[in-house]
């Protein structure tokens, strides 16, 4: 059975899109943990980033490094940190957070609770920043 992402990225669940490549989607987690969290998925499933051939391990972290100068941008934030964990969805995926301390990167913390309209904002705003960049 496919994973959330892969039927995110075949456009059978929705999402707030941030980016795309040809190789990797950027999407914001709609569990964030904080504003401005964002998800960066390759398209080919693999259980772990460190499985994907070198041409789509190169285009997901220029999609991380490319989300990141946006929400520097974007989100009042002191650093942008990353995580790859896979325990909550078993797929290849990097988090991308905007943190204002170490503290926020803490998969423990109670997640925000922000509507359709914040998220649609903020992955807009994102999604502007990126072009702005290029």
């Amino acid at each position: 059975m496919a994973s959330i992402f892969t039927r995110i990225i075949r456009g059978e669940i929705p999402c707030y899109k941030v980016a795309e490549n040809d190789r990797a989607i950027a999407f914001l987690d709609i569990r964030p943990l904080t504003v401005g969290h964002t998800l960066v998925v390759p398209k080919t499933e693999v259980d772990s980033v460190f499985d994907l051939d070198e041409q789509d391990y190169a285009a997901v972290f220029d999609l991380v490094r490319s989300v990141a100068e946006a929400q520097k941008h974007e989100i009042p934030c002191n650093r942008v940190g990353l995580s790859i964990l896979g325990f909550e969805v078993p797929r290849a995926h990097v988090h991308v957070v905007p943190l204002r301390s170490e503290a926020d990167l803490n998969f423990a913390n109670p997640k925000l609770q922000l509507d359709a309209e914040e998220m649609q904002a903020i992955a807009d705003r994102l999604h502007l920043a990126l072009e702005r960049l290029v």
